[in-house]
């Protein structure tokens, strides 16, 4: 079947229609040409799997990775990043607009740095004596002995991984860099009796959730600031842009000069440490045991006085706080519950920063809180290119309604 590719949905697949269905196609670009087969119909949509090309797109280029056709990863490395950058600054704003009402005018152009090599952590599987990744929309592993995403300190672990998983019985393997690089941590589990190999090249080595080697964190650096990343804390996994994305609410910090501030969703205390030094106070909150483990061993490594931590799920906390200068939210793909938000309208906080994972929640947020603030602006990061997935930074104003 001959189709011509419409334009991308929000996951980066190419979309046609036939016979008035939609039909969603894997590695296909606006305006390309293609022949397809049908491997899935349904009553609402069509999946169609590219057999041949006939018209390219000028935007197409050749993939460097070897597993790109069986790896679902990179789901966009067929595409130039700048118009990977352009298709997600034009997916923010669709987003924000159905979701949130909220202007087009109001998005920022994407701000991106390294295309291949930011990663600072990857997660890989064991099966039949295989470590890798999972096939796209399968649980079957691939090996892999090379990810152009992770960085080459990762990719030097994996080397050494890859010949152990022949004798030992890797179910899973979780490498963490440190973002200069200078440490290391492998996580592993499985029946694993020999990691001679590994004694030398990691700074910190669990296996089966027991510290066998080092101690039991990392430490990583975002700035001036330094962070303990234990095995099943969250950490920004990109190492370069995240100072980026850390900077812009810094300047926003800097700026508004609040002299309190209410860090939600905190992690491990690694946005609060980060502008702790331009306000009076902060209070983190985070319901993870070890995420706010992390943050206090954090607030103690920064020498940080001005700073405390709650750990407990933010909505049975929200209604306890009052006299807040500035709000920052950095939730989960979810986005906030009900309760939070109007908690935040009852704070009244005269600036509230929402760093973002998920464009549609958030448009759906945003226009929750649309009654008590104002969107000044939205600057989408491209913390996870040549994947269709954007972070995105929200500077919100409480509207003066007399």
């Amino acid at each position: 079947m001959k189709v011509e590719i419409e334009k991308l949905d929000h996951f980066g697949r190419g979309i046609t229609h036939i016979n008035g269905k939609i039909c969603f196609i894997d590695k296909a670009l606006p305006g390309e040409v293609v022949k397809i087969k049908i491997i899935k119909d349904s009553k609402k949509y069509m999946v169609g799997k590219i057999v041949d090309y006939y018209k390219l797109s000028d935007d197409r280029i050749d993939e460097v990775c070897r597993y790109s056709d069986i790896c679902g990863g990179c789901s966009l490395s067929h595409l130039t990043i700048n118009e990977e950058n352009k298709f997600k600054c034009m997916k923010v704003k669709e987003l924000l607009e159905r979701f949130g009402s909220i202007s087009s005018e109001k998005v920022c152009d994407v701000i991106c740095l390294d295309e291949y090599g930011y990663r600072n952590k990857v997660t890989l599987h064991g099966q039949n004596s295989l470590l890798g990744y999972c096939e796209n929309g399968s649980n079957r592993v691939f090996n892999v002995d090379k990810c152009l995403l992770a960085n080459e300190k990762i990719n030097g672990i994996l080397e050494i991984l890859n010949k152990m998983s022949f004798n030992e019985s890797i179910d899973e393997a979780v490498v963490r860099c440190s973002n200069d690089s200078s440490e290391v941590m492998v996580s592993l589990k499985g029946d694993i009796s020999d990691y001679s190999s590994l004694r030398n090249v990691v700074d910190t080595l669990i296996i089966n959730d027991e510290v066998l080697l080092g101690d039991e964190s990392i430490v990583s650096n975002i700035g001036n600031k330094k962070f303990y990343v234990s095995d099943g804390s969250f950490f920004q996994v990109n190492k370069n842009l995240t100072k980026k994305l850390y900077d812009e609410v810094l300047d926003v910090v800097k700026c508004e000069k609040p002299k309190k501030i209410l860090d939600l969703y905190c992690g491990t205390g690694t946005i609060g440490i980060y502008v702790s030094d331009y306000t009076d106070s902060v209070i983190g909150v985070d319901y993870s045991k070890e995420g706010i483990n992390d943050a206090n061993k954090n607030k103690e490594l920064n020498n940080c006085k001005n700073i405390k931590f709650i750990c407990d799920k933010v909505e049975n906390v929200i209604d306890q706080f009052d006299d807040i200068d500035m709000v920052i939210v950095d939730p989960p793909r979810a986005g906030l519950d009900n309760k939070t938000i109007d908690n935040i309208k009852r704070i009244a906080a005269e600036t509230v920063v929402y760093v973002s994972c998920d464009p549609a929640t958030l448009g759906r947020d945003l226009k929750y809180l649309s009654d008590s603030y104002d969107v000044i602006e939205v600057k989408p990061f491209n913390m996870f290119p040549r994947t269709y997935h954007i972070e995105n930074f929200v500077l919100l104003r409480r509207k003066n309604n007399g």
